[in-house]
């Protein structure tokens, strides 16, 4: 068996602290768009089942706590979004970076 070639990339990428910077917040701006659609969409799924008229409590109590824990997922992704957010302004501060 023989070993898989890795090609010779370098790729340069020269950003400075400012560039940097302003890339880490469009990542958590992107992140944030990312979860507001996950939330729509759920809200659209609870929209469509509450129109059914044949839907029984025990599959309503079941979505319910399906949607419960995606919040709870999306909520624990906030709150990792706003720790990265603190760190970047910290950065921000010192690196006196005009936004």
């Amino acid at each position: 068996m023989s070993l898989p070639n890795i090609p010779d990339i370098n790729p340069d990428i020269t950003l400075n602290k400012c560039q940097s910077i302003n890339l880490l917040l469009s990542s958590i701006a992107m992140e944030e768009i990312a979860l507001s659609h996950i939330l729509n969409a759920e809200g659209e799924k609870l929209q469509h089942l509450i129109k059914k008229e044949n839907i029984s409590s025990n599959q309503l109590l079941k979505v319910n706590d399906q949607v419960n824990d995606l919040l709870k997922s999306v909520i624990k992704s906030q709150i990792l979004l706003q720790i990265k957010l603190e760190e970047v302004n910290k950065i921000i501060d010192k690196n006196h970076c005009k936004q």
